[in-house]
């Protein structure tokens, strides 16, 4: 009887154990990317509203995946994170899908530009100097209070119409540092919507290599490109632009 009791009481604890885990929510360790290059509020003035229902993405990085739910990427084949290599001053500025530790989705420039877009790929950031670029990307669980708010580099090359530039070119081309943390509350820290806006600055009219870079850890980078092409010298003033 007291061998009977004691077996029952294990297996009641095991029990109880196994549920607790089975329970207990998990937090997976994800890395993101751009989602959207040239994202519009829905309301320009006011707070700016990351989620899909504040606003639309009209302008978009490389080969980017049309109608995938927003932060889901890192599940798809390829992936769309890309997590450079060796030196990160050296490295590849745009996931080659061959080099890097996550080697991310093909972000190399297609010839002509324009062939990295359209049919089931985002459409190419149309833009003018001075005109205000905001940039999207999804949380992936760093964006919490324990989570240092790192920036976000936003590298714009200055040669136009050519092909991308080495790594340490774009590394003299820092046009803005975007707080990472700028993200909207939600209960689900992995898809929470991030994201931070900039001036276009001066620019001949063409088409430039414009490179989301974003460090997790100390040396460990990630990075998206896009191209941009720059039709005008003055001020935009399109509708639906977010603010600084």
């Amino acid at each position: 009887m007291i061998f009977s009791t004691t077996y029952t009481a294990i297996l009641a604890t095991a029990a109880v154990a196994l549920l607790s885990l089975s329970t207990t929510p998990t937090v997976v360790e994800a890395h993101s990317w751009a989602d959207c290059i040239d994202w519009k509020f829905n309301k320009p003035s006011g707070k700016q509203d990351w989620t899909d229902k504040g606003g639309r993405c009209v302008g978009y990085a490389r080969r980017f995946p049309l109608h995938k739910a927003f932060g889901s990427l890192d599940d798809a084949d390829p992936s769309r994170h890309y997590q450079q290599a060796g030196n990160p001053n050296t490295a590849l500025p745009c996931s080659d899908r061959k080099h890097g530790k996550d080697v991310g989705s093909d972000e190399t420039r297609a010839n002509p530009p324009s062939k990295a877009y359209g049919g089931k790929y985002g459409q190419m950031t149309v833009t003018s100097v001075g005109d205000t670029l905001c940039v999207r990307w999804p949380a992936k669980n760093h964006a919490e209070a324990n989570e240092d708010n790192t920036m976000v580099q936003i590298n714009l090359s200055k040669s136009k119409d050519s092909p991308d530039p080495p790594r340490q070119n774009m590394l003299k081309d820092t046009i803005a540092l975007l707080p990472y943390k700028n993200c909207n509350k939600g209960s689900n820290p992995d898809r929470r919507a991030c994201g931070g806006c900039f001036k276009v600055p001066v620019r001949a009219q063409g088409i430039y290599l414009l490179q989301w870079r974003w460090m997790l850890n100390k040396g460990e980078w990630y990075t998206s490109c896009a191209d941009i092409q720059i039709v005008g010298g003055g001020k935009g003033k399109g509708k639906g632009r977010g603010k600084n």
